[in-house]
């Protein structure tokens, strides 16, 4: 995957609207056509006017299944060279084009049976894009060379080190899939492969692979969007007709694996805190007329107070916080698999006797009808939801026409769920999980196998050594002449834009209520959906140091029931609405936010008003909340990222400031917090005085005034200290800081200092100058020259904090162990120069992203919440999108390197790495910023 992203189940209907959303989903369909050229290429075109932006995915039916046993990761490794050059796009492919048109930033994800490469740009940019595409199907194998193919392998091994070695828990689908899957089943690997077929796979074998599965007739393209059906296909056939049809490819049979007998094993983890349970069942491939009732069955057994699993081993037994179950269908075969990771130091086999007691009870009384409903009620409101992206709509018919073989399959799903009985559901119970043979994985901190359970076998997992100049050397910047590609017409010449999009910002409505409580939104009736969010000032900013965590044990409690509702009556409340409701703490405020449908915001709303206004306080669930933060906590000790993030936090506010404390608190004050804490806390901060109601969505102004004035007049007004934040100081010079985790795979970069407040006038413009620099993806230089250019990291970025306060510049990045002193060396180098060669095409570059990016801006509902968000927390003007447009235009390029110089400055800045000490911190020194200070003792670890 080119950037990890999990894509949802996304599906279009047209014509909604408010009556709309009284009806059943019968009453909806999806608007496509299809169409096939001579070659083979299947077409999907999909309209949608209600943004001036278009989609366009191409879909390869390739995956890791069609690879062989030591030739593994071949797919995914495919995947990101696509997007590195064709022979007319030049060096940068995709992505230079993507900064120059505004678009979302090229991208694409691979799975065990397709590859897809996608992309949402302004709807002017459109015959750019089908150009483009075409360019990568048959214009492309040429460009790839040696030097391109041993960096693009150490991207992707990095990729794999980050996804997969460096974190807790990491090789766990590893060890399922080795022993559900037979050895010469094509699941039997994983999608990113080994590290080591990963360096042994040479051009010719990337050549092979490329001519035989990139192909027209094992392709579909989608578009979807704004833009004229009969312009599209022009420029398909002038720019697709001439690539050459390739070899049939035969279709895979469907491969269900059954186990002959159970088998446990058990993994001791280099980074996890905690014990976890893994049990894996077989199961259906997608689709499969069983597939629908597994996922009711998956969702009532785990999720929510009246799951039998929550209720046995989170209330009862407590053995842990949460229990995760999932059916995880792919083309050829499924799996069904139940994961619980419990407190510390339980004992795994008493995690499976509790799960083996809970279907028990599920047998003798399967799933009452009242839960069928809720989880239906839960569905169809994702379904509607899922529709809000043009992207999403043309990947999904892409995905139905795969692997069910039916586009139109888009308009049944939806309708095989609410056609689940209870009946089915236990009869899917009996057929895949009852009596059967599974899979159990037990992964463990070091040391502690008896936690494992009884009779596991030790897993096999390939550990990565760390060594010391042990990748090859390669220079991407060689020229290489290759033989061009024959066509009919000048590929080179890009086709010009056509037409302008125009930026239409949404109209805005507001009111102040008695209570003093403002409320903000924005009506939009694509989708018969609101989304909503109360925000109240104070988080974290209104604790002490002694009561740490307090605002966030609060959100937690929140929602487990009012005065009226025990916490089950509560969940179940609102999962009959198919509505959703969160309530959050962040450093500056509290949140309760959601969505429900249309017909039930009124509803929802008062469910709302009983969490704010009539908390339940219930000690059982205080104290289920307080042992569910203090395993968080535990469970973060293991984690380079959360490491980073944590220890970062300390040294740009200083130990003194609440705002270096993690969120959760610590592992002292969460102990020591009483109910009490929490009711004072509740009593003191939370005041209409200091809140903003949003709403977006298919609800208009007076709805929404209506629907808050029940709060407004039962919430009393009162005055809220806040605390005057102090200007963080820049250190006076720079620092390394070092904190060991023995064994790392990866260092975890975190190199940053104090910068500027988003209410404060440069922030904006201190954003335009960081795109060049780390804000623009592959348009960035941090990217090109560490990832592009040395195959150091997987990814990496710089960004401004966006806080009322002032927050801290940080760039932020996974390299691996064995370079950690060059990256950090390339990083400081890099922005040491930023200033003086920040010129005119840098410019012109980041002008037109950021103007022309904007046409996207307001195409979902989030996007929407997200602007209004902006405008009530930094007291942005309405149309200050457009005043921003105004800003970047008239920018120049001394602006930016006067911004550059004023916020970045690697002289004066945190230099935090978190990784193996052993190996890595001793070289640091050379940066020329003192001895590394070692952060914490390995005794720790």
């Amino acid at each position: 995957m080119k950037f990890i992203q999990s894509i949802f189940l996304l599906l279009f209907l047209c014509g909604f609207n408010s009556a709309f959303a009284q009806e059943k989903s019968e009453n909806f369909s999806v608007d496509f056509e299809t169409f096939n050229l001579e070659n083979g290429l299947k077409v999907i075109l999909h309209q949608d006017k209600s943004d001036p932006v278009v989609a366009v995915a191409l879909t390869a039916h390739v995956g890791s299944a069609r690879e062989k046993e030591g030739r593994t990761g071949f797919a995914h490794l495919f995947e990101h060279l696509l997007f590195l050059e064709s022979e007319n796009l030049g060096k940068g492919g995709l992505d230079k084009l993507s900064a120059r048109i505004g678009g979302s930033g090229a991208n694409g994800s691979t799975s065990r049976d397709r590859t897809n490469y996608f992309q949402t740009v302004p709807n002017d940019a459109l015959e750019k894009m089908i150009w483009a595409e075409a360019d990568k199907l048959g214009f492309f194998i040429n460009t790839v060379t040696e030097p391109v193919l041993a960096k693009e392998k150490q991207v992707v091994k990095n990729e794999k080190r980050q996804g997969v070695d460096n974190r807790p828990y990491g090789h766990t689908f590893y060890v399922v899939d080795k022993n559900l899957y037979p050895e010469d089943h094509p699941y039997n690997w994983q999608v990113i492969g080994s590290l080591e077929d990963l360096q042994n796979a040479t051009l010719q074998d990337v050549k092979d692979f490329y001519n035989r599965w990139y192909v027209p007739n094992n392709v579909i393209l989608t578009i979807s969007g704004d833009f004229d059906k009969d312009q599209a296909k022009e420029w398909v056939h002038k720019y697709f007709d001439e690539i050459e049809r390739g070899p049939e490819v035969e279709e895979l049979k469907k491969q269900l694996v059954t186990l002959s007998e159970s088998k446990r094993l058990y993994h001791e983890d280099n980074f996890a805190k905690l014990p976890e349970l893994t049990l894996t069942w077989p199961s259906v491939y997608s689709y499969h007329e069983d597939s629908f009732a597994l996922e009711i069955l998956s969702n009532y057994l785990s999720e929510g107070k009246n799951a039998p699993l929550y209720k046995k081993l989170v209330e009862e037994k407590k053995l842990t916080g949460s229990v995760n179950m999932f059916n995880y269908t792919s083309e050829l075969a499924g799996q069904l698999m139940l994961q619980v990771r419990a407190y510390d130091g339980k004992d795994l086999d008493s995690v499976k006797m509790a799960i083996e007691e809970s279907f028990q009870d599920f047998e003798k009384n399967g799933i009452p009808e009242k839960d069928l409903k809720r989880i239906k009620a839960g569905l169809e409101t994702d379904f509607y939801n899922s529709i809000s992206s043009v992207l999403g709509k043309g990947f999904q018919l892409a995905q139905y026409e795969i692997f069910a073989k039916d586009p139109n399959f888009i308009n049944k799903e939806i309708d095989k769920l609410l056609a689940v009985s209870k009946e089915d559901v236990l009869r899917v119970f009996n057929k895949y999980i009852k009596d059967k043979n599974f899979i159990a994985t037990s992964f463990v901190p070091k040391a502690q196998i008896e936690l494992a359970l009884e009779n596991s076998e030790k897993a096999e997992v390939v550990e990565e050594k760390i060594v010391e100049g042990a990748e090859e050397d390669f220079d991407v910047s060689t020229e290489v002449s290759y033989e061009q590609t024959p066509s009919s017409f000048d590929r080179s010449m890009e086709p010009p834009y056509q037409g302008k999009p125009e930026l239409i910002i949404p109209e805005i409505w507001d009111s102040r209520m008695p209570s003093g409580m403002q409320i903000i939104g924005i009506t939009n009736t694509e989708v018969p959906v609101v989304q909503f969010s109360l925000e109240m000032k104070g988080g974290q900013l209104l604790e002490s140091p002694a009561k740490a965590g307090v605002s966030n044990m609060l959100a937690n409690m929140m929602t487990k029931g009012t005065a009226k509702k025990t916490p089950a009556e509560l969940e179940e409340a609102i999962e009959l609405l198919g509505a959703s409701i969160y309530v959050n703490s962040s450093e500056e405020k509290i949140t309760i936010s959601g969505n429900t449908l249309a017909k039930n915001f009124k509803e929802t709303i008062d469910l709302v008003q009983e969490i704010l206004l009539e908390p339940r306080w219930d000690e059982k669930e205080f104290e289920l909340i307080k042992q569910q933060t203090l395993s968080r906590l535990q469970e973060e000790k293991g984690d380079p990222n959360a490491i980073a993030q944590n220890e970062f936090k300390k040294l740009i506010y200083g130990e003194k400031s609440i705002l270096s404390f993690n969120e959760l608190g610590t592992p002292e004050t969460v102990e020591n917090l009483s109910i009490g804490d929490l009711k004072n806390y509740y009593e003191e901060n939370l005041s209409p005085l200091a809140a903003t109601f949003m709403a977006v969505g298919a609800v208009s102004k007076d709805e929404a005034v209506n629907s808050i004035k029940a709060i407004s007049a039962n919430w009393a007004p009162k005055n809220v200290s806040f605390p005057e934040v102090p200007e963080f100081q820049l250190p006076e010079k720079s620092g390394v800081y070092f904190y060991d985790v023995p064994g790392a795979k990866q260092s975890v970069l975190a190199f940053g200092a104090p910068a500027l407040s988003a209410k404060n006038e440069e922030f904006y413009p201190a954003e335009v100058m960081n795109y060049r620099l780390g804000g623009g993806g592959f348009a960035s230089r941090l990217t090109q020259e560490l990832r592009e250019g040395k195959g150091y990291t997987y990814g990496i970025r710089s960004r401004f904090a966006d806080q009322s306060y002032v927050g801290p510049f940080m760039i932020s990045s996974g390299v691996r162990s064995n370079i950690t002193y060059e990256a950090a060396e390339l990083v400081r180098d890099i922005l040491m120069e930023y200033p003086q060669t920040f010129n005119q095409e840098d410019l012109d570059v980041t002008k037109s992203y950021m103007i022309k990016s904007n046409a996207r801006r307001f195409e979902t509902l989030g996007a929407k919440l997200n602007m209004l968000r902006e405008i009530s927390d930094f007291g942005y003007d309405y149309d200050y999108i457009k005043q921003r447009e105004s800003l970047v235009e008239n920018m120049s390029v001394l602006d930016v390197q006067d911004l550059a110089k004023k916020y970045i400055d690697p002289e004066k800045m945190f230099y935090l790495i978190v990784g193996d000490a052993e190996t890595q911190m001793g070289k640091l020194e050379d940066l020329g910023f003192g001895t590394p200070v070692l952060l914490n003792e390995q005794s720790e670890n």
